[in-house]
């Protein structure tokens, strides 16, 4: 019996768990990068009153600004997969 088509399968295993411990890493990095958004937000003295009316529905919400950040700061972790 000939077993040629097992190093590859090993290789292409050992790929898919390095690309699985990368992309545990970067949810670690992005659940890091929130929860310190978030904190910074919670120790962030509450704004000030405005008489200017509130923003457009359209405007982006903190979490989507916070998970671009998350993005960012990932793909700046991760430079070789972007």
């Amino acid at each position: 019996m000939k077993f040629s088509h097992q190093p590859a399968a090993a290789a292409a295993a050992a790929a898919a768990a390095a690309a699985a411990a990368s992309a545990a890493a970067a949810a670690v990095a992005a659940a890091a990068a929130a929860a310190a958004a978030a904190a910074a937000a919670v120790a962030a003295p509450p704004p000030l009153p405005s008489p200017s009316p509130p923003p457009p529905p359209s405007a982006p919400s903190p979490s989507a600004a916070a998970a671009a950040a998350a993005a960012a700061a990932a793909a700046a972790t991760n430079p070789e997969e972007y």
